[in-house]
């Protein structure tokens, strides 16, 4: 992973003491966030270039130490076209002290890229958050295999999604400067059907995964369609994520990409979208690479849906409960939804549940551990990031169902109504834990609003 690269800023007024405690400054914050930036030469403010210097090399600028001086350099500050972070303290945070001169910065000057992190794991957010951002702009790219967006299997659903349109793939390239690379699916799983049984046999020998049920052929076709995925993934470089318009186009396979995308991600460090959703592919760049939470995305159907909610999901009630109108359950493609093992308390590949995939496809069942979580989304303005706080309390099944381990989610602000108003789709990306006031901070990296539910 690209580290943030950082510009530290000193005061060309600093004496004999101040800048022997820069140093030793510098060498703990090298250490402290070895993981995640690289500090550039230090650059004095009164000094010449520091303008040109910030924007050909640094992705931030970093302030390690604080003098009055500050206030004398109002306009060469507000000059500074990038990220401001202030980290003062020898625990790598913001100092109270500099609390005044971070109120002068966003106030009296305007500057409104300014970031106070009070702990090691806000700061780690803002330095990763702002690495990933220039990572899509220097050359990141997002790969989808489809081929008839919107017509397919279910047709009637699919042709209403944003993430198929120009005018969404625009807005994603322009104002994220990621590369959108689109292959075939069809030609893809053609591609997977050349591999030989020998070649998937082998790799799967090395990788095996806890499975119920399968036949063999059901697991070869599973890895041959990863083998085809990652040959043309090799042929790009800098492929941040890749998706599928994986169950509206199923008729163009034998299998399903569930297990491509958990070895793309364990293995190669590469996420993944179910059904090709571009915005949601995003939503977990932008996310996962700030806070490396365990993650996964999965349909909300909050109650207050109602039955339209329970005939997709072929259910006859919601689970009885007081505050009802504060829950959901999540569930997609059977289950909980796709979860990299290695974000689950349990987790099984299991013959597929779905009606219009293919007869020998696989899907998985899993499990995240009970607790607080939060879903998140990009809006399709690319401009906002909804946040929901949310307690998972345990899973639900129903036999028979679409719904055979899905997750029930108990809303923390106790206004599902609320909620309702502020959904911007049916995809979520469920994190664990309390971290709605991390993805404020990356918000902020993007310039983008975060409204916290």
């Amino acid at each position: 992973m690209r580290k943030a690269r950082l510009l530290p800023l000193y005061f060309i007024e600093s004496n004999t003491r101040e800048r022997e405690e820069y140093r030793i400054q510098l060498e703990k914050m090298q250490e402290t966030y070895r993981q995640e930036a690289e500090f550039l030469e230090p650059a004095a403010l009164g000094g010449a270039g520091v303008g040109g210097r910030a924007a050909a090399e640094a992705d931030a600028a970093v302030f390690l130490q604080m003098t009055g001086a500050v206030f004398g350099y109002g306009e060469q500050l507000s000059g500074i076209g990038m990220p401001v972070i202030i980290m003062t303290s020898e625990f790598g945070t913001v100092e109270m002290w500099d609390w005044e001169i971070a109120a002068y910065l966003r106030e009296n000057l305007g500057m409104k890229n300014v970031f106070t992190p009070y702990s090691q794991d806000m700061a780690k957010v803002i330095l990763r958050s702002v690495a990933a951002r220039n990572s899509m702009r220097e050359g990141g790219k997002f790969l989808i295999f489809q081929d008839s967006p919107g017509e397919g299997m279910q047709a009637y659903i699919f042709k209403r999604f944003y993430w198929w349109e120009e005018e969404c793939i625009e807005q994603i390239k322009n104002s994220f400067g990621v590369e959108i690379i689109f292959r075939s699916w069809k030609e893809v799983n053609v591609r997977a059907g050349e591999i030989t049984e020998e070649e998937a046999r082998e790799l799967w020998e090395k990788r095996k995964m806890p499975h119920s049920n399968l036949g063999e052929e059901t697991i070869l076709n599973a890895v041959k369609l990863y083998i085809a995925i990652k040959e043309e993934a090799d042929q790009h470089k800098n492929v941040l994520g890749i998706g599928s318009n994986c169950l509206n186009e199923s008729f163009s396979s034998n299998t399903t990409p569930c297990l491509a995308w958990e070895w793309l991600f364990e293995y190669d460090g590469i996420l993944w979208a179910c059904e090709g959703d571009l915005v949601t592919l995003l939503s977990e760049e932008i996310l996962y690479t700030a806070l490396k939470a365990p993650f996964m995305m999965t349909n909300i159907y909050p109650y207050l849906v109602g039955m339209a909610a329970l005939k997709h999901e072929k259910i006859k009630e919601f689970p009885r409960l007081e505050d009802s109108d504060n829950y959901a359950l999540g569930v997609h493609c059977g289950y909980f939804g796709f979860v990299p093992k290695s974000f689950c308390c349990e987790w099984m590949m299991r013959p597929k549940v779905l009606e219009i995939v293919n007869e020998n496809a696989a899907v998985i069942d899993c499990r995240m551990e009970c607790g607080p979580v939060v879903l998140a989304k990009v809006h399709v303005d690319m401009k906002k990031i909804t946040v929901i706080e949310a307690d998972l309390e345990k899973y639900v099944g129903y036999p028979g169902s679409d719904c055979r381990n899905g997750a029930l989610l108990h809303f923390k602000n106790r206004n599902g109504h609320r909620i309702m108003e502020s959904l911007s789709s049916h995809h979520a990306i469920l994190i664990q834990g309390n971290c709605g006031f991390l993805i404020q901070q990356a918000g902020r990296v993007y310039g983008m609003e975060v409204e916290v539910i």
